[in-house]
């Protein structure tokens, strides 16, 4: 049997902020190694994706997952860009990856 094929949602950082305050988030254990490695910290994360915008032309759909990435882009307090790789699950956000943007 086929599975369902998830819909896009309209208004992800709506649901970002949402899983945000009800602390319904969690982090991959790459996304972690990647907060370390790049030094950019949890705070530093959930402000990007309180305050950022969808980047709309690398938030893409997982065919392997079924499931949507996003990729919300902000800046840090130091002025430095950051992209955020989030997926949703039924109980909630999953960050999977933070990196640097040039």
């Amino acid at each position: 049997m086929k599975k369902k094929t998830v819909e896009k949602l309209k208004d992800v950082l709506r649901t970002i902020k949402a899983c945000i305050e009800q602390d319904r988030y969690v982090f991959s254990k790459h996304a972690l190694d990647r907060v370390r490695e790049r030094n950019i910290d949890i705070p530093t994360t959930l402000n990007v994706l309180l305050s950022g915008y969808e980047e709309k032309k690398k938030t893409c759909f997982d065919k392997e997952n079924n499931t949507w990435k996003y990729a919300i882009r902000g800046k840090t307090s130091e002025d430095l860009s950051v992209r955020v790789i989030v997926a949703f699950e039924e109980d909630g956000m999953v960050v999977i990856t933070v990196m640097y943007v040039l």
